[in-house]
């Protein structure tokens, strides 16, 4: 990756399962994000995923025809230039992993909302990942109309009229929609244009305490290795505002969970920041905006198998409080979507379990309180938040937990 690119930018890929999100990922950053065993034998994401790329313009070609995500033009085989790097967060579409598409919803700066033009449009969860963008305030949507290869011109276009009336209202009303074939890399330099013009850089705090949500967390030795050659547990999230240095000591909360006298406690961990990479890239200063995995001097038993996903990182004190139970305010919508039936969607009661998604954390609680719109919830798990933090809540409908409003963390 060239020296003055690094991604600071994050972009979701999203959509109903099978749709070829992965596939396009592949496609613009020659990673394969499903990497886990299950997810190779079953053929779907079950994890976040994520990739980076490069934009890249064809110094000869003239028009937007030359941009690409290779360092030599498709076209005319001739030098290009690189002019923007990318992180791409690729969540499940599978209805039953809707929290881990919210988990990763925390991440992103804008969203390609992937839809196949080889299916009726909408699809159950191509509504639900819709709506759950509009819920968490993604403004910045392109729409990627995949798979137009295995389709007819005239089915194609009744797709692209589907998509326009599905979108008609809602937040992505004037996404573009981008007509691509991801497996024979088709109009791919349409989907770039669409995605640098549509999703800009956004503005950040590097001058803030830094604020790291985590999204994965490894153990990265191999099984036998010598004790000489073990490393230290790996994070890997994307730093929403503040710098994190090399060597620095860092806070991780809620941490780990702990039983002092028959109680439960959940103690914070302190370790040191032992190398950081970004955008492929060692580098010795983390900067806000795009993917990066931390290594530290933890025990990796502590970070194998995302064992401190959902987790926050930062300076040592400097990380917002931790909740075991919040109160916060509710914004419910009218009816289920992702469901087969749409069914109306009533207030929230008390003694009522509920799925909660704050930042990349994941936990469920019960409601022990109520009074108008707003609620209080006695979480299993506790989560690190700050005041404002925006809510994702889901309750179980027909056996599977589905969206169905947000919250603003009160208190």
């Amino acid at each position: 990756m060239p020296e003055e690119l690094i991604p600071n930018t994050n972009i979701g890929v999203v959509g109903h399962v099978d749709h070829g999100k992965t596939t396009l990922v592949n496609t613009l950053t020659g990673v394969w994000t499903d990497r886990h065993s299950e997810e190779m034998k079953r053929g779907i994401s079950i994890r976040l995923g994520y990739a980076d790329a490069i934009f890249y313009r064809c110094r000869k070609c003239r028009g937007p025809e030359g941009l690409t995500t290779s360092p030599v033009c498709t076209r005319c085989d001739s030098e290009t230039e690189p002019f923007r790097a990318v992180s791409f967060v690729d969540a499940p579409g599978h209805e039953t992993l809707m929290a881990t598409m919210l988990s990763g919803s925390a991440l992103m700066d804008g969203a390609m909302l992937v839809i196949s033009a080889a299916e009726r449009c909408p699809q159950p969860q191509t509504k639900e990942h819709l709506m759950a963008l509009e819920l968490v305030g993604i403004k910045k949507i392109v729409i990627v109309q995949n798979k137009i290869d295995v389709v007819s011109h005239k089915e194609a276009i009744r797709n692209y009229e589907e998509i326009r009336a599905f979108v008609k209202g809602t937040i992505a009303e004037d996404a573009p929609i981008i007509p691509v074939s991801a497996q024979k890399n088709i109009n791919i330099w349409a989907l770039i244009q669409a995605l640098d013009e549509v999703i800009p850089e956004p503005s950040r705090q590097p001058e803030a305490d830094p604020i790291m949500l985590i999204a994965r967390s490894f153990d990265v030795n191999r099984p036998g290795c010598s004790w000489k050659d073990v490393k230290g547990g790996v994070v890997g999230g994307s730093l929403i505002k503040g710098i994190i240095e090399d060597g620095a000591e860092i806070e991780i909360r809620p941490g780990i969970q702990t039983q002092v006298e028959n109680k439960t406690r959940w103690e914070p961990i302190v370790t040191k920041v032992t190398e950081i990479h970004k955008g492929q890239k060692k580098v010795h200063v983390a900067t806000p905006g795009g993917l990066l995995a931390i290594g530290t001097k933890l025990d990796p038993a502590i970070t194998k198998s995302d064992m401190l996903a959902g987790q926050v990182l930062g300076h040592v004190g400097k990380l917002p409080p931790v909740w075991e139970k919040m109160w916060f305010s509710v914004k419910l919508m009218d009816r289920v979507v992702g469901a087969n039936s749409e069914v109306s969607i009533e207030p929230l009661k008390q003694r009522e379990p509920l799925m909660l998604s704050v930042g990349t954390a994941v936990t469920v609680g019960v409601v022990s309180n109520t009074r108008k719109d707003a609620a209080e919830v006695v979480l299993k798990r506790p989560v690190c938040a700050s005041i404002g933090s925006p809510i994702a809540i889901s309750r179980q409908v027909g056996g599977r937990w589905r969206l169905i409003g947000m919250g603003t963390l009160i208190e």
